[in-house]
């Protein structure tokens, strides 16, 4: 329901899109103007003239996300230049129980940070302990618009809009029926997908209500690295053979060289061993002994150009993927100024990750004895004339099973609200909002190490029967495996090894809003003044349990995290008019919003912002806005349970490594102070050491300082134009995070005070001074910076007797400085212009349309990155021969044809020109999913309207 406000002066209006930046921005001027529409923007709350939105906004149209071979939204949004590569299709299968995420990230400062709502409310996480939404949640088919906003957020939505928000703006009456289908396959690789999408809305009791419903299914199938002739080459670094003393600080001579055709040979799936001749001794299927070729490139375990192992079988670049979506929603006018509605919404998503098999890589506890009846009689004859009693066994259980972990998320949502006008001119929007999310993680092939190593350990008894050697695990079932050559594991060993552990989440969202707003309450020298007001009451509550056959596995033993905060805030906003009507002043107009919010978990915070908004002429406008915000930590941040984790470390108060510094004294002292011998040098931690990693109930907010100041430029002389150019910075202080597992290390021993201080209470050591144990919980130590400038250029016009529609978007990233302890500003990681975060990144579009026919191209360009931060590079100028990866460029293409009839006809090609991956990456990292990894992707779209 729209409703119109009467002014009773003139105005004079500039009517833009609702970022005053879209290509299709037109000016529109009418001085005799008396009717104007107003409508609410992304940024703020006051229903404005037109869509004059008070700070930079980035709108992306339903159908440009739709305009591409991905099954869902969140991978277009992805490719925008303001949002990171954090969580996609190709690397959400990085962490335990994110397979099939798709979670934004505005600025590359964390998905925490970014505010994800529905049509300006929230909605409820996908990801346990966090606020995190899975944009695979919200239908595609009614999203009308995004709008992306830096700046100012946090005190107009909600203290989690740090770098800002992220909304989605769906349709609003649904009238008619509208069906597609999708089908999308590879060029290179057995890749596919489909989506089928069905619509139905339509107005009842004299269109005083309006009622519709939307189900939505979409797919893909996984891909395997080596199923893909970009990935299937295996890469390592290998020291440079032709480096020397004299010159192994020079970049003509880096210390490694990336090598094809590379990798490990002192482990792979039938098993390495040595003897005097090291690690080159294997087995065949029969289990008898087979000698593994090393080539002449040998660097440590690894080499090129031989018996090397490709980890890559265990890498899938693109998961399996299948997601449920169905939407109902209806609004009725109950009076002709007030609007009841009612949202509900169930989405059931799948997401499989397969990883690598249980494995074993210098374990010595994974050894087989002498008396092994598994043993090939060679290698047993062998292992006597050398003395050898055992062989330690580097594997990878291939044919135990791969581990797979299926993530099945099934989330309810209801909304239902009254808006419309009140007491005149007072707009109202009351709701209450609740979601939840439930996911099942089922983990299968988890081996269970106590009857693995029962299983090893296998004895020929009297009657000349292979046996576990325990009677005690003879008695539970025990089934003796051999692990001598791949496939030799029987399927009942497999089956006494392995289960299948399954986790469970539960995450609820409750909330209670109700605001006012009036964009003209009363009449300034220089136009109305507009407020709005509100309060809204906010509970998050998530609870994860783990399996109890989890503990003793080779999964990682999860801490059973609960925990649950609410929120009551109240914010108040308004826009003030200042001038107007002046020499180089058309217009000058104050915006300023505030939000109180007090919290159960760390108590009372407040956001802020101040905006001013200049228009300088009918060409020209200029806005500035200033805020800050506080967010709050989430509940896996305050409570969440120590789970197990693993650290790689060197230990500092290892002799060797005592021995790098120029002055040890402090570090000797303090490593003394601990118990640890003057020549403790055990070589321990070449292995990874256990760690604990937990939540803090004493966790505090961390603050945020957002500036933004930008110009729209609308020329005259150049119909249907539009430039937008913004600058803004974001500085984040006390940032919740956790410590490098090193610098809580190098921290303890290098203290001047003493060994009394917070990070050695984060160690133990055991009685002959090695690392047992290393604790790790989030703290208020870090800090980042982060700025830069966006830029936006639209341009309309009519050729070719058709009408062309262009646009650029872009952004130049100044700084994205990571500060691991806030107290030393010296000491930062600078992250501008490194993978997944380039300097420069754009985006063309040109789209053309006559009559029934329309075609779009695309481009995506991002600029040089570095492979390594400052820090790396202070530390070694010269690591690797691939210091980069260069200029990318990427083209995507759709040709469409809407009959008369309400047929629809798109063909489309992403990946147009193939465009491969940088050399050496599959593009499945945090950063490098930037790159497209599927290689050239066509599809068709069938659809029907009606």
């Amino acid at each position: 329901m729209k409703r119109h406000n009467l002014l009773s002066t003139s105005i004079k209006c500039a009517l833009i899109t609702a970022a005053a930046t879209a290509s299709n921005s037109v000016l529109a001027q009418d001085e005799q103007a008396t009717k104007i529409e107003r409508v609410e923007v992304t940024g703020s709350r006051i229903l404005r003239e037109g869509a004059i939105a008070p700070a930079p906004v980035t709108v992306i149209s339903g159908e440009q996300l739709i305009n591409t071979g991905a099954v869902n939204i969140g991978e277009a949004l992805n490719n925008l230049p303001a949002l990171g590569n954090t969580y996609s299709m190709a690397n959400s299968g990085r962490f335990i129980g994110t397979a099939g995420l798709n979670i934004l990230d505005l600025r590359n400062m964390g998905t925490d940070r970014t505010l994800v709502l529905v049509n300006g409310k929230r909605h409820v996480s996908s990801s346990a302990g966090s606020q995190a939404v899975d944009t695979n949640t919200i239908p595609s088919v009614w999203v009308e618009r995004v709008e992306i906003i830096t700046g100012g957020a946090s005190a107009v939505y909600g203290a989690d809009a740090v770098t800002g928000v992220v909304n989605f703006i769906l349709k609003d009456n649904i009238e008619g029926m509208d069906f597609s289908v999708t089908r999308g396959f590879a060029d290179l690789n057995s890749y596919n997908n489909e989506k089928a999408t069905f619509s139905y809305g339509s107005n009842f009791d004299n269109a005083r209500g309006n009622a519709a419903f939307a189900i939505e299914y979409s797919g893909q199938d996984s891909l395997n690295a080596l199923d893909h002739p970009w990935t299937s080459t295996s890469f390592a670094n290998l020291r440079n053979q032709a480096q020397t003393e004299a010159n192994k600080d020079s970049a003509d001579f880096p210390d490694k060289i990336l090598t094809p055709n590379a990798g490990y040979y002192a482990i792979n799936n039938a098993g390495v061993y040595a003897l005097e001749d090291g690690y080159t001794n294997s087995f065949n299927p029969d289990s008898s002994a087979r000698d593994l070729y090393i080539g002449n490139n040998v660097d440590g375990l690894s080499c090129a150009n031989c018996d090397f192992f490709n980890l890559g079988q265990f890498e899938e670049i693109q998961p399996e993927f299948e997601r449920y979506n169905v939407n109902f929603k209806v609004n009725y006018d109950v009076t002709d100024d007030l609007n009841v509605y009612f949202d509900a919404k169930y989405v059931n998503s799948q997401g499989e990750s397969i990883g690598q098999p249980a494995f074993f890589f210098f374990d010595s506890d994974n050894s087989i004895k002498i008396d092994n009846p598994y043993l090939d009689p060679a290698i047993k004859a062998r292992m006597q004339e050398e003395g050898v009693d055992s062989i330690m066994v580097n594997r990878m259980m291939s044919d135990l099973g791969r581990r797979v972990e299926n993530n099945t998320r099934e989330t309810t949502r209801f909304v239902t609200g009254l808006k419309g006008a009140v007491f005149e001119d007072w707009e109202l929007d009351t709701s209450l909002v609740y979601g939840q999310t439930d996911l099942e993680r089922e983990n299968g092939a988890n081996m269970i190490l106590a009857n693995y190593f029962n299983a090893l350990d296998a004895v020929e008894d009297t009657d000349g029967n292979i046996v576990c050697r325990s009677a005690a695990a003879q008695a539970d079932g025990c089934v003796p495996v051999n692990i001598m050559g791949f496939g030799a594991p029987s399927q009942q060993a497999i089956d006494y090894i392995n289960t299948v552990s399954v986790g469970t989440s539960t995450i609820k969202q409750t909330v209670v809003s109700g605001s006012l707003a009036n964009g003209a309450i009363f009449e300034l020298p220089a136009g109305y003044v507009g407020v709005a007001f509100g309060a809204e009451y906010r509970k998050e509550e998530s609870e994860t349990k783990e399996p109890d056959n989890a503990e003793g596995t080779f999964f990682n033993a999860l801490g059973e995290d609960k925990g649950s905060f609410n929120v009551r805030e109240v914010f108040f906003e308004a826009t003030m008019p200042i001038l107007t009507d002046l020499p180089l002043i058309q217009d000058l107009v104050l915006d300023t919003a505030v939000r109180h919010a007090d919290y159960s978990t760390i108590g009372e915070a407040t956001s802020w912002k101040l905006g001013l908004d200049w228009t300088v002429n009918d060409e020209l406008r200029v806005r500035v806005t200033q805020s800050e915000a506080l967010r709050a930590p989430n509940i896996s941040e305050v409570f969440g349970a120590a789970s197990q984790t693993f650290y790689n470390v060197d230990d500092p108060c290892r002799a060797e490594n005592l021995g790098d510094l120029s002055n040890a004294a402090t570090r000797s002292a303090n490593c003394a102070a601990l118990g640890v011998a003057s020549d403790f040098n055990s070589d321990y931690d070449s292995a990874s050491l256990d760690g604990l990693s937990s939540g803090n109930r004493d966790v505090k907010g961390e603050e945020s300082t957002s500036t933004t100041v930008g110009i729209v430029y609308q020329p005259m002389f150049l119909e249907n134009a539009v430039l937008t150019i913004d600058y803004w910075e974001i500085d984040l202080k006390d940032a919740i995070d956790t410590i490098e597992a090193q610098d809580i290390l190098d921290r303890c021993v290098d203290s001047t005070t003493g060994i009394d201080n917070q990070y050695c209470n984060l160690i133990t050591r055991n009685a002959s001074g090695e690392i047992s144990l290393i604790q790790n919980s989030v703290l208020n130590v870090a800090g980042q910076k982060a700025s830069g400038v966006d830029f936006e250029l639209g341009y309309d016009f009519d050729a070719l007797e058709g009408s062309f529609k262009t646009r650029l978007v872009g952004t130049y990233l100044i700084e994205r400085k990571d500060y691991p302890f806030q107290d030393d500003p010296s000491s930062y990681i600078e992250y501008a212009g490194t993978t997944g975060e380039a300097k420069w990144q754009t985006n063309l579009s040109v789209s053309y349309a006559m009559d029934n026919f329309y075609s779009t191209v695309e481009t995506r360009f991002i600029s040089e990155v570095d492979l390594y931060t400052n820090v790396e590079l202070a530390s070694n100028p010269n690591p690797s021969n691939q210091m980069s990866y260069g200029k990318y460029f990427i083209t995507d293409m759709t040709v469409g044809y809407s009959f008369d009839n309400g047929l629809g006809v798109k063909v489309g090609v992403d990946n147009l020109f193939n465009r491969k991956l940088p050399y050496g990456t599959r593009g499945t990292g945090a950063g490098s999913a930037s790159y497209d990894n599927i290689g050239r992707f066509g599809y068709i779209n069938l659809s029907y309207s009606l």
